[in-house]
């Protein structure tokens, strides 16, 4: 007889409840590890810093998932295809980062093709302003006479980025804007890109699969790092014509 599901319950009163080893997760669905809780910066933190990260539909309760293997993209092996080195090299764009982070969220909310949907709801949107408040979550932006032509978000801990979303409005704009990214969390001294579960797309980019233990192992030397919060600006040099940029 098989096992009964178990999920681990989170208190959404105690934002401080430890949550339950990564192992635990159930098989099928892949990664699947506790339910409930709350969205607060502390528990946030605390999920990401153990390879865990929330993924639900606005009508559902907040699901928590640590999935195996995981995909992860490290800075320096990220893969630029001829027609992707072509779209870096034109300079009818502009890049930035922490400029609209808001933004960002709207158009990652939206519905697209080969998404897992609009998971990303009002109380996600607003979980993600607070990080970006308190400083841990940062967005890229690129820009096309001055407007907003794709771009993505994520949480950054220690020298680790944890992507969550993109989007594109022209083609390989969100591509780019990886690009850039890679960049610069390359010459910051970031260890790896967390893409959480694996696609064909992420694999064209250069990302690629690990256990779940080695995952939680390159977290365990990269999160505790010196973090570098507060709003990201680039150091590399990047495509930054006012034109291109909207006030």
């Amino acid at each position: 007889m098989d096992n009964p599901i178990r999920l681990h319950w989170l208190d959404p009163r105690d934002p401080q409840q430890p949550f339950p080893p990564a192992h635990l997760a159930m098989r099928d669905p892949n990664g699947l590890l506790a339910i409930g809780g709350d969205l607060s910066v502390s528990r946030l933190i605390r999920a990401y810093s153990s390879g865990i990260f929330p993924w639900y539909n606005p009508d559902e309760p907040i699901l928590w998932w640590s999935p195996d293997p995981r995909a992860v993209l490290y800075p320096d092996a990220m893969r630029i295809t001829r027609s992707l080195r072509k779209s870096i090299r034109r300079n009818d764009y502009a890049v930035s980062l922490d400029r609209a982070f808001g933004e960002i969220l709207r158009q990652c909310s939206g519905p697209r093709r080969r998404s897992r949907g609009t998971w990303l709801g009002d109380e996600m949107r607003d979980a993600y302003q607070k990080l970006y408040a308190h400083g841990y979550a940062h967005s890229v932006e690129l820009w096309g006479d001055g407007q907003l032509v794709g771009g993505l978000y994520g949480v950054a801990l220690g020298r680790a980025f944890f992507g969550e979303s993109m989007f594109s409005l022209r083609p390989d704009a969100s591509k780019v804007a990886l690009y850039w990214l890679s960049e610069q969390l390359r010459a910051w001294g970031f260890t790896l890109i967390d893409c959480q579960v694996g696609s064909p797309h992420l694999q064209s980019l250069g990302a690629t699969e690990v256990s779940r233990e080695r995952f939680l192992g390159l977290l365990r030397t990269t999160v505790n790092a010196p973090p570098r919060t507060g709003r990201w600006t680039f150091d590399v040099a990047v495509p930054a014509a006012r034109e291109h940029i909207a006030p």
